[in-house]
């Protein structure tokens, strides 16, 4: 029975460091059904993401609460505006000691340089750590025709996104979010030190939802992602912790 616990714990640690790598979308209406999910989940992620439904109906409290329980804090708002706004929007959540935040690439180049000054710039002055500022790319939900036929831009889909990926390196980003389809691409072309984050991630067998261009954990590990972003595949689940160590289980098959 003793040569199990030295493999228990060695599978223990390698939990552990996978884990960091697992980023749970709160997209809850409620601040009690975020506790909730962070109280039962954060065994097994690093991160946990609060996006627009959360943050418009509970505000700045929510990051308190996910800082108060020991968890990293990912603020996906995708702001897009002009510099100046964008700039004090990212100050703000400097302040309140977010770990990522997003913009987003359509806001162009000025705009994402802003957000990266701001950032440094209020992390000096608060003495701290700036956030990751990651620019996201073409949304999960998005098909090819769809894409050309709306939006009137004349690149694939997939062109788009590492063009959209290259300005917001070139403009000082730590990193992109951006679907699995495009991962393999844009790691390419941006190499290995900048930030892939990958929504879009759903175990086989699993419903699609309102999301197009999906893979499993495995596959999207297997193309590059450094941070998986997983919501509804956990958060809906009869057993969300269940859910998690299986995803996990899965990821950590790719290391």
């Amino acid at each position: 029975m003793w040569r199990l616990k030295p493999c228990k714990i060695i599978w223990e640690r390698k939990i552990k460091v996978i884990r960091d790598k697992l980023i749970i979308a709160l997209d809850v209406p409620t601040l009690e059904q975020g506790k909730r999910l962070v109280d039962q989940l954060h065994p097994y992620a690093g991160t946990f993401k609060v996006g627009l439904e959360l943050y418009t109906a509970e505000g700045p409290r929510v990051i308190d609460m996910i800082k108060h329980r020991g968890s990293k804090i990912f603020v996906d708002l995708k702001f897009h505006d002009i510099p100046n706004t964008v700039a004090g929007a990212v100050r703000a959540l400097v302040r309140k000691g977010v770990d990522m935040c997003t913009v987003h690439t359509a806001g162009g180049r000025a705009m994402l340089k802003a957000a990266v000054e701001a950032s440094r710039e209020e992390a000096q002055r608060q003495g701290g750590t700036p956030p990751k500022i990651l620019a996201v790319t073409v949304l999960t939900s998005w098909e090819e025709k769809s894409f050309r036929e709306e939006m009137g831009i004349p690149r694939s889909l997939k062109e788009q996104a590492i063009t959209w990926a290259l300005m917001a390196q070139e403009a000082g980003t730590d990193g992109v979010v951006a679907s699995p389809w495009e991962v393999e691409d844009i790691r390419g072309v941006c190499g290995p030190r900048f930030i892939i984050v990958t929504p879009g991630i759903r175990p086989r067998g699993a419903p699609l939802g309102d999301q197009c261009r999906v893979m499993t954990p495995g596959e999207a590990l297997a193309a590059g992602a450094d941070y998986l972003v997983v919501g509804r595949a956990i958060t809906a689940a009869p057993d969300p912790g269940a859910a998690a160590r299986d995803i996990l289980e899965e990821m950590l098959k790719f290391q």
